[in-house]
């Protein structure tokens, strides 16, 4: 198979009825939360390429503007069909296959994405997805044929947000491993993705504490943040989910990361 080629596609809007302009919220007074994520996209050796897919619509546009004070390309797409914008992302930036996270989450297990691409590619999996760790830094890697064919395939309600619905719904046609995280990492009971004024509180302290260990902020370290500070977790306490959504995959189609030294 051809050398495989990885494009990060950060899928944004201005929109949130609980939180607005979530992606441009600040973690510090020069740091948004969108800058912090590219940058650590762009410092990850695996990611070959960061692009934008911009959901269309005038209150977008300063997202232009983050595109160009960063380097990278983007794309304006249907606000609602963000799965159509992730391959549109994969396309500009001449991928064979997507790295998915959401832009509202500024802490991602980056200290397992080596370990998930070079199975992702050595397998010649369509589908690499982590599981069981803290909601929001989990990531998703995905061939962009196995995204066209989600597209194609699938029903309007799963070409939104919820992007891998299709091949969660029909695992057996594509090639899907589930990389499961050590003990000290399964942790669904801590919530790290910002939805709510609550989450920004949350990640702003986080932030302050370990900001300086950007871009890549080992999830180790903001665990046990938040295990020594369980007055600030409580603040999101009510909003936590520990559902698992590749946990049907995982069942059958799971390895195990390796622990992080």
């Amino acid at each position: 198979m051809s050398e495989r080629r990885l494009v990060a596609a950060l899928a944004c809007r201005a929109g949130g009825s609980r939180l607005y302009g979530k992606p441009l919220q600040n973690l510090a007074p020069d740091v948004s939360i969108l800058d912090h994520v590219i940058k650590a996209c762009l410092a990850a050796p695996e990611i070959d390429e960061v692009v934008l897919g911009i959901s269309e619509g005038q209150e977008n546009q300063t997202f232009v503007d983050v595109a160009h004070r960063h380097g990278i390309g983007y794309i304006f797409g249907d606000q609602k069909d963000v799965l159509m914008r992730l391959v549109q992302c994969g396309r500009a930036g001449s991928g064979s296959d997507v790295f998915r996270i959401t832009t509202e989450c500024p802490f991602t297990a980056w200290e397992f994405l080596g370990q998930a691409w070079a199975r992702h590619v050595a397998q010649e999996n369509d589908i690499t997805a982590t599981e069981y760790m803290p909601e929001g830094v989990n990531f998703e890697i995905l061939s962009l044929a196995a995204l066209e064919r989600s597209h194609r395939d699938g029903i309007d309600a799963e070409r939104s947000e919820f992007c891998t619905a299709y091949p969660r719904r029909k695992p057996e046609l594509f090639r899907i491993e589930v990389m499961t995280p050590p003990e000290a990492y399964h942790r669904p009971d801590v919530r790290l993705t910002v939805d709510y004024p609550e989450d920004l509180i949350l990640c702003r302290r986080i932030w302050e504490a370990l900001g300086d260990r950007a871009p890549h902020i080992p999830i180790r370290d903001v665990l046990k943040w938040v295990d020594e500070n369980p007055d600030s977790h409580a603040l999101v306490s009510e909003f936590v989910d520990e559902t698992a959504i590749w946990d049907h995959v995982a069942q059958s189609a799971s390895v195990p990361l390796e622990q992080v030294s």
